[in-house]
């Protein structure tokens, strides 16, 4: 393990030093314009990043820019990889494509530009029958002309009976897929042994009951049924299988809160002081979980670097690289719609 991998875990941690510190921030968060941003990130390990770029700076430019960055820097850890962790670099990029399924599935059935959907994919989640995915018009076409070739073909294989493509299908098949994707890859990471096994299990578990939470919250006042949305819930995850029978059930946020109550650490995501009576309070209340959620993701990301030789640094790395990608983006766009107010609601990572 080692010597296969111990060079490319140090470019990693090499990698996560360069991650933009309070400081950092704090100059960021001062800044006025965009242009006194892209100053700014040229002191830090971004550089002249933005330097060919023409004035005025749009911040979806630098959210591109940013992301390129990280884009290149897999690429470079994965072209030197060998197995085991080529496979589970590989498994970090099928997250990304059922993504990107998902938006050229969707942009199609509201008749969007195939070329604008193609440009919004995500880098990491590109395979060369993709276009093809703008003329499917149902799963089992979609399957066939598309996925059947690809590395996610068994994971869509569960959903070849929803037939038609429209928002509720399409949203079952994103969770459906995600699903089997999550544990799929949970199994794989038993194979990798300690301490990648541990530390893997207790990321991808934490993602397993963000979905299992998230999805019971969006489909209050939907026409999915219970039963359908039990079926979503990955088989993993800390409130599996107890929480998971309770989620199923729920039909209320305060439900939701009593099946979290059994993990300690999801014990504190919910303010038991407010009183959610309306809609308007669930969405509040769901934006702050989600704010909890990302938080948690930041910490068991960090805790990842704690244990040498082995491969969850490579995944934790490129979670941290996302989300200080995230809170540059949203620093430009509150500085982009002077909403300075708020500029400082990002997470902060170190």
């Amino acid at each position: 393990m080692q010597v296969d991998t111990g060079f490319l875990e140090g470019i990693v941690r090499g990698y996560k030093s360069a991650l933009l510190v309070k400081s950092q921030y704090n100059n960021l968060i001062q800044c006025d314009t965009l242009e006194d941003l892209r100053t700014q990130l040229s002191a830090t390990d971004y550089g002249s990043f933005l330097a060919n770029e023409p004035l005025p700076i749009s911040t979806s430019t630098i959210s591109d820019k940013a992301t390129q960055i990280l884009v290149d820097q897999f690429n470079y850890i994965r072209s030197n990889a060998v197995e085991p962790l080529s496979t589970f670099l590989d498994y970090i990029t099928y997250s990304y494509m059922i993504d990107n399924i998902i938006l050229l599935i969707t942009g199609t059935l509201h008749e969007r530009d195939t070329h604008e959907l193609l440009e919004r994919c995500h880098p990491l989640g590109i395979f060369d029958t993709m276009p093809a995915l703008c003329v499917a018009t149902n799963v089992e076409e979609l399957y066939q002309s598309v996925l059947v070739e690809t590395p996610l073909a068994p994971y869509f294989r569960n959903c070849l009976s929803a037939t038609d493509l429209d928002d509720l299908n399409i949203e079952i098949i994103r969770n459906t897929v995600y699903k089997a994707y999550l544990e799929d890859f949970y199994s794989y990471c038993t194979t990798l042994g300690s301490p990648t096994t541990d530390v893997m299990h207790g990321i991808l578990s934490f993602e397993a009951d963000r979905r299992t939470v998230n999805i019971t919250i969006n489909s209050f006042g939907t026409e999915l049924s219970k039963e359908q949305r039990a079926k979503l819930f990955p088989t993993i995850g800390r409130l599996y299988p107890e929480g998971n029978n309770q989620l199923a059930r729920a039909d209320e946020m305060d439900q939701v809160r009593q099946a979290c109550e059994n993990v300690a650490e999801y014990r504190t995501f919910f303010d038991p002081s407010t009183a959610i009576t309306s809609n308007d309070d669930v969405h509040s209340a769901a934006s702050q979980l989600e704010d909890q959620f990302f938080g948690r993701e930041v910490d068991l990301n960090k805790m990842s670097f704690l244990q040498q030789f082995q491969h969850g640094v490579f995944y934790s790395y490129f979670k941290l690289k996302e989300q200080e990608i995230r809170n540059i983006t949203w620093i430009a766009e509150c500085i982009a719609q002077n909403a300075k107010e708020r500029i400082g609601e990002f997470i902060l990572i170190f």
